[in-house]
């Protein structure tokens, strides 16, 4: 089942530190968002493979725009 992870809060995608097919587990760093001149990392939620990655480094995103897929 696919798990989409979404912004918290608008900002810009500092860092993505994983790569699609990627194992990850739960509350492991996904990518930096900087928000408010502060560096948020975004976790995963779960356990799984990072299936699809729809952002990229430098992007301004919205909130509840989905970041990353794990599956």
């Amino acid at each position: 089942m696919a798990i989409e992870i979404q912004a918290p809060m608008p900002g810009s995608i500092v860092e993505i530190l994983v790569n699609v097919g990627d194992e990850v587990s739960e509350d492991d760093e996904l990518l930096i968002l900087e928000a408010m001149k502060m560096e948020n990392p975004i976790c995963a939620p779960s356990e799984g493979v990072v299936k699809e990655i729809r952002v990229k480094e430098k992007d301004v995103v919205e909130v509840d725009q989905v970041l990353v897929i794990l599956e």
